[in-house]
């Protein structure tokens, strides 16, 4: 299986069909699934525009159209009935094929999601040609119960989209992007998941995002990465094959 990671800088706006359109059009006929950061397709901080962005889920008919080559994985404000989520939605095989609400909505400091979302209720696995699946956004992953439930679903594959900022900088190194390879790690081992995370870059408001998008294996080893503050694209081949003995013995090692 091959996953292109798009690390890209998305304009505080609803305008980013063409650019998401052009990452797409890079991985034509190479990657298996193109997957891009937590509310790829409106920016971060978009405080009370959230009412007159989030985009009702028929809007989304050129990745249901584009998912006829290969999977897309996009982060978006959705609407459903009077409820505004921050979810991430799985397009495959010409439909929209599996959507996660962000379960947890931070509310402190540079964060104030809870403002302005309403949490998702449910955490659940779906199926698709590549193996079992989970999709987690964010703040979500720093939460016990969530990797709890990773662990007792045992996915093959775990996607992470964030929208991370810088900080935490010590001596030439930066602390969020070490906590966030912890965590991932964590996870992977727990799991013996493939935990595949994208992260975007760019400034909002003052605010700087990092990138360092990676690929975990289920040893809880980064298998690949993504330059910091930098756009990329990041591809990378995942052996989707590993047995239950073979995840065991990576994490044994």
């Amino acid at each position: 299986m091959i996953v292109a990671i798009s690390q890209i800088s998305p304009r505080l706006s609803r305008d980013n069909f063409e650019l998401h359109a052009a990452e797409i059009e890079k991985v034509k006929g190479q990657a298996d699934l193109i997957i891009f950061p937590e509310l790829s397709m409106n920016g971060y901080i978009l405080m009370d525009s959230v009412y007159e962005d989030a985009f009702l889920l028929d809007e989304f008919g050129l990745f249901e159209e584009l998912s006829l080559e290969c999977d897309i994985l996009i982060g978006a404000v959705t609407k459903e009935s009077h409820r505004i989520y921050n979810s991430a939605l799985y397009f495959s095989k010409g439909k929209l094929h599996a959507i996660h609400h962000k379960n947890n909505l931070p509310n402190y400091g540079m964060f104030q999601e809870a403002r302005f979302f309403f949490a998702g209720e449910e955490m659940c696995s779906f199926e698709t040609v590549h193996g079992s699946c989970m999709m987690v956004i964010c703040e979500d992953l720093w939460h016990a119960s969530t990797i709890e439930k990773v662990a007792s679903q045992k996915p093959d594959f775990l996607y992470v989209i964030a929208n991370s900022p810088a900080r935490d900088f010590a001596d030439g190194l930066l602390g969020i992007e070490k906590q966030w390879t912890r965590i991932l790690s964590t996870t992977a081992i727990l799991s013996g998941a493939h935990v595949i995370f994208s992260n975007r870059v760019g400034f909002e408001d003052g605010l700087g995002f990092w990138g360092g998008s990676k690929v975990i294996n289920p040893s809880g080893k980064v298998a690949a990465e993504a330059a910091l503050f930098e756009k990329e694209q990041l591809i990378f081949k995942i052996d989707k094959n590993l047995s239950d003995v073979q995840k065991y013995l990576l994490r044994a090692n």
